[in-house]
């Protein structure tokens, strides 16, 4: 099967990535939209779409996180969003009761590995149980945000573009892809919030340009592994 690509926005906003995450498994996205678009995220990405809030917020990327195996949410989930997810999906399901709420922010792991912020180090054994995968602290361009300045697949791992060579390093020896850094939405270094991806296709930004849509092929495509 080849790597698609699509090109929108969700909500009339290019930064698609915070209201969604994807995986080899699922997509879920906090706004719903049209069948049309929908259809096509889904056969882009060739898994099924659910649809939840999570914190009552529609900003799904910012307030979970996840893989293939589980999903990490914020202690601010409402309990009815968490039985809502209990239905939609046969997954592990973990909240992370951290002061710091924006989880997906803190956040970069694919099937094979998992980077969590430093301030959620006391949390990464519940994660690696969630998550199934191995978990390691850091930072990517000296930044404790690594969910915003990363976004990975099981064929690759795109990241800022001030991302140190030592910590691309990591990175790709732990989550076990390549690993480049790149922009995404007309420039912004923060990739996160302008791409949802798994191993089958992207989905990105409107606004993101000729060349940034070339490194996502090279990081992610078909020529990726």
């Amino acid at each position: 099967m080849s790597f698609k690509f699509m090109r929108t926005v969700l909500n009339r906003d290019p930064n698609i990535g915070l209201y969604g995450l994807a995986t080899d498994r699922y997509c879920l996205l906090g706004v719903e939209p049209q069948k049309k678009i929908a259809d096509k995220i889904s056969d882009t990405l060739g898994i099924p779409l659910y649809f939840s809030h999570i914190a009552e917020s529609e900003l799904v990327g910012i307030f979970a996180t996840g893989n293939s195996n589980g999903i990490i949410l914020t202690k601010i989930v409402e309990k009815y969003e968490v039985a809502k997810l209990k239905k939609l999906f046969d997954i592990n399901i973990g909240i992370i009761k951290s002061k710091e709420t924006a989880i997906g922010n803190l956040v970069l792991c694919n099937d094979n590995g998992c980077l969590i912020s430093p301030v959620l180090k006391k949390f990464r054994k519940s994660i690696a149980d969630c998550l199934g995968a191995e978990v390691a602290t850091g930072t990517i361009a000296g930044l404790e945000i690594v969910g915003s300045a990363a976004v990975a697949s099981n064929r690759g791992c795109l990241c800022h573009r001030a991302a140190t060579e030592a910590e691309l390093k990591v990175i790709e020896e732990l989550l076990k892809v390549k690993t480049d850094i790149g922009t995404v939405g007309f420039g912004s270094p923060f990739i996160k919030s302008g791409l949802l991806v798994n191993s089958n296709g992207a989905v990105i930004a409107q606004t993101s340009t000729g060349p940034e849509l070339g490194r996502i092929a090279d990081v992610f495509g078909e020529n990726s592994e």
